[in-house]
């Protein structure tokens, strides 16, 4: 992991770059993009894909599935008997790891509900609250099999009180969807679920085929692929934000155990080559610690040549004054995961102003709150947490105004709005509230 000794030189690494520039397009696939869609840009491919889902249906999925999954699906919907056969194949351990996750999630996100929407009419004016009526969430595949992210998006939209939740996630390459997302979805409570991943399954959600239904909004991360067709559209459906690699930013002093905060990097890096894993301490020794570490605990890793090139390409170790500057970075930076490890940690949570999750204490391993701490992992990353949330409830409900006036308010108001209509040059708005008027009210 590359070393950065000060405030100043920390700044500069520590810049942010658009999400899907964090995506590195190898020469391989730049090569599979032009076989396939005869162009090396990403963002061209995508939007291939998605004018031709959006004109084909349910054979262009297919289609694509083939070309660039090769993957042969005789069927996009998963069946109740392919759900009930997942039980079978998955050790009960993990079914009961994921039911208490479940459990935890929906209690937090019920909590959530309950404090913050509320509806409320005063005076003539109200606010209404309604939930979405379908929502799509999409799980990601490839490289691994995230049941989590199915819990993570599926229960918040479910307690929000979105009538129909649809899963989109790859298959194998056998054409199965791995047991345990299948597991997930049912303890969710999903309504539908469909074998297909990659940008034409976020085409299928966003216009919808014969098969898959048209969704309100979009959630979930994925690969650059995935940030690329939920960016381009946004518009067409509503999505919760464009999710890149993910990242972990550790503030640590003198106090934290190096091995600890290894374990964390790693966790992180071991993702995707593109993940960010960035220690920021106060102490030279435990810097030199965390990189000795680090590189031991590396060597065991059945994902070795992944965490070790996220590190490699993302990987840094900052060494500041005090812990104030290490926040002040932080502010900057923006990460998606903020771990802090600093003698009385929890006096510094007012200072942070821009953080997805924040994690205090070395009890509180981000790991955790990957799996079941009960907050959603869906995060902001790529610095978006400075203006964005994580997936919760208000993702899922949307708000509309009701104005019910009586005859006091109108005489009240009436003025007032005449005066300004005509200010703005729109004679027709002010003749329609004095016809009120002079109407008798």
């Amino acid at each position: 992991m590359k070393i950065v000794k000060g405030f100043e030189l920390a700044k500069s690494a520590l810049s942010r770059q658009a999400t899907a520039e964090f995506y590195q397009v190898s020469p391989a696939l730049k090569q599979k993009l032009a076989k396939l869609f005869g162009t090396e840009d990403p963002e061209q491919a995508v939007r291939q894909i998605i004018n031709q889902v959006r004109t084909g249906g349910d054979k262009a999925l297919l289609d694509f599935t083939l070309r660039i999954d090769g993957v042969k699906l005789t069927s996009l919907e998963i069946s109740r008997e392919q759900i009930t056969k997942a039980y079978r194949e998955v050790d009960e351990e993990l079914v009961s790891a994921l039911k208490l996750a479940a459990e935890r999630i929906r209690s937090f996100h019920t909590r959530q509900k309950d404090n913050l929407c509320r509806e409320f009419t005063e005076l003539g004016l109200g606010q209404l609250i309604r939930p979405l009526e379908r929502v799509g969430v999409y799980a990601p595949g490839g490289t691994a099999s995230y049941p989590s992210t199915v819990l993570m998006t599926a229960i918040p939209a479910k307690v929000a009180g979105v009538k129909e939740v649809i899963l989109a996630t790859p298959t194998r390459l056998n054409g199965v969807v791995p047991s345990p997302a299948l597991i997930a979805a049912d303890i969710a409570k999903v309504d539908r679920i469909f074998g297909v991943g990659g940008a034409q399954a976020i085409a299928a959600l966003a216009f919808g085929t014969e098969s898959v239904p048209r969704v309100d909004k979009i959630c979930g991360p994925g690969n650059i692929f995935i940030v690329l067709a939920k960016k381009l559209v946004y518009g067409v459906v509503d999505i919760d934000g464009l999710q890149g690699p993910s990242e972990v930013l550790i503030i640590a002093d003198e106090t934290a155990n190096p091995e600890y905060c290894a374990a964390d990097l790693l966790a992180q890096a071991e993702h995707d080559p593109s993940a960010s894993a960035i220690l920021i301490t106060t102490s030279r020794r435990l810097a030199d610690e965390v990189s000795r570490e680090v590189e031991q605990q590396l060597e065991t890793l059945p994902r070795k040549d992944i965490a070790a090139e996220s590190l490699e390409n993302r990987g840094k170790i900052v060494i500041v004054a005090s812990v104030d500057e290490a926040i002040e970075l932080a502010n900057l930076y923006a990460p998606e995961h903020l771990y802090l490890v600093v003698d009385k940690a929890t006096t510094y949570i007012d200072k942070i102003s821009t953080a997805g999750c924040i994690f205090v204490g070395e009890k509180s391993t981000v790991v955790l709150g990957d799996y079941l701490a009960g907050p959603s992992h869906v995060l902001p990353t790529g610095g978006t947490a400075r203006y964005s949330s994580p997936l919760n409830i208000t993702d899922f409900i949307k708000f509309t105004n009701l104005v019910n006036l009586d005859k006091v308010s109108l005489r009240q108001l009436a003025p007032a709005a005449s005066i300004i209509a005509r200010a703005e040059g729109f004679e027709a708005h002010a003749r329609a509230v004095e016809k009120r008027l002079q109407g008798g009210f």
